[in-house]
């Protein structure tokens, strides 16, 4: 008996082992996916040893010494919420005090479209996912739309509405010889899409070109999408972060509202809070009246409820602490100023930089743009140089991410881009 069951266990064993060995794992066929061209250039960096190696890759504020910066007004909410209140799950549509005071920023203080709550809003995960839900909420309710997005773009744009399997366009929007608006393209694009497509526009500060609109431009652009009966969609991740002034910076949605459009926003705490961590944004979709608001409301809830559930907590109460508070929002718009400021002066001194090096080149689209990024005009070649010569890394297609220069490499940063800029 012993011998027989010693056997039978060498079989079943060698059953097993070859069992094993004939079954192949489910994910063979799984390629890598392809770096992001964003946070690849920051893995690059971290692992450069070089001591005067420069970041104006990244997409996140930093002060003047080059570090990441935790607002003062953000400290003082985390102070106040700490310990105060549970953690119990938020609704699925989010924090109702952040959401009502996030729409005062975007649709206005004393807007009679929140008071008469035709504005069906949620709170999203950031801006990004406040994309998402509203190009899944495309995709659901109108099937037959596409998506007109800019080139170029924040690229992750591509990737949100593809993997909502909405249909993208793309129109005119950067044009590369001026370094500036493509304005009678653009135009021409919003006229000749089919009446009724969605439009992707960035509010203020667009990503990557730091390339915006005048007024009159979005005057004109508001009525020639109103003409064609297209939604305006509007990603605002910038609101304060622009120009320093959050009114000024939804300057292109007011108008639009003016004209009577029923639009959408996506916003965001991400850079003008300086929240990137935390996630937190809100999606809005303007409606017809109150009871068309709560449907579309009930809809993107019910969106959110397989994608995530429902959002997180801390960066809400942050978030509606220092709006609801009017010494924490004085605190905060003063704050968002600071940041602002700097980035404009940093532009100034790279093109004063430039200038003084003797540059036979136009630099005056540096300091024309607005926002966290300047769209430089380098070519991959010339980019790829900055990297192996001098150690500086941003993303091949030319754009800076003003907020990584600083004083103390500014002129290293100039140097270096009139060395690989002499022959162009």
């Amino acid at each position: 008996m012993a011998i027989r069951r010693a056997m039978s266990g060498r079989i079943m064993g060698r059953t097993a082992v070859v069992g094993a060995r004939s079954m192949s794992s489910w994910w063979r066929n799984v390629e890598p996916a392809p770096k992001d061209p964003i946070l690849g250039v920051t893995e690059a960096f971290l692992a450069d040893p070089h001591p005067d190696k420069v970041n104006v890759g990244v997409g996140a504020y930093r002060d003047d010494n080059g570090k990441p910066v935790v607002l003062e007004c953000v400290r003082e909410a985390e102070r106040r919420i700490a310990g105060n209140l549970n953690m119990e799950y938020l609704p699925m549509g989010g924090s109702v005090k952040m959401v009502e005071e996030t729409l005062k920023l975007a649709y206005g203080e004393n807007s009679e479209l929140i008071k008469d709550k035709r504005i069906a809003a949620v709170q999203a995960l950031s801006g990004t996912g406040a994309c998402r839900l509203f190009a899944d909420f495309q995709k659901r309710f109108r099937p037959d739309s596409q998506i007109y997005i800019p080139v170029p773009t924040w690229a992750n744009h591509h990737n949100i509405w593809r993997d909502a399997q909405v249909p993208q366009k793309t129109y005119h929007y950067y044009r590369p010889e001026s370094r500036g608006l493509d304005f009678a393209a653009m135009m021409d694009d919003i006229k000749n899409a089919p009446n009724g497509s969605v439009f992707l526009l960035h509010a203020c500060a667009h990503n990557p070109t730091g390339v915006d609109p005048s007024e009159e431009q979005w005057r004109e652009i508001s009525q020639q999408i109103k003409a064609k009966g297209h939604f305006a969609f509007f990603d605002m991740a910038y609101q304060g972060f622009a120009s320093g002034d959050p009114e000024r910076d939804a300057k292109s949605i007011r108008i639009f509202l003016e004209d009577g459009h029923y639009i959408g926003i996506a916003q965001s705490y991400a850079k003008n809070m300086g929240l990137y961590g935390q996630r937190v944004g809100c999606l809005s979709v303007l409606c017809g009246d109150e009871k068309e608001a709560v449907a579309v409301k009930s809809q993107l809830q019910q969106l959110a409820r397989p994608m995530y559930s429902n959002p997180p907590v801390h960066g809400a109460l942050i978030v509606s602490t220092i709006l609801s508070d009017p010494d924490l929002k004085k605190l905060w718009l003063k704050e968002v100023k600071v940041m602002a400021d700097r980035i404009i002066g940093m532009r100034t001194a790279l093109r004063e930089s430039l200038e003084n090096l003797g540059s036979p080149l136009s630099w005056k689209h540096i300091t024309n743009q607005i926002g966290m990024f300047c769209y430089s005009g380098l070519t991959p070649e010339q980019v790829d140089r900055l990297t192996n010569e001098f150690h500086i890394y941003l993303t091949r297609n030319g754009r800076i991410s003003m907020a990584g220069v600083t004083t103390g490499n500014v002129e290293y940063l100039a140097n270096a881009i009139h060395k690989v800029t002499k022959s162009a």
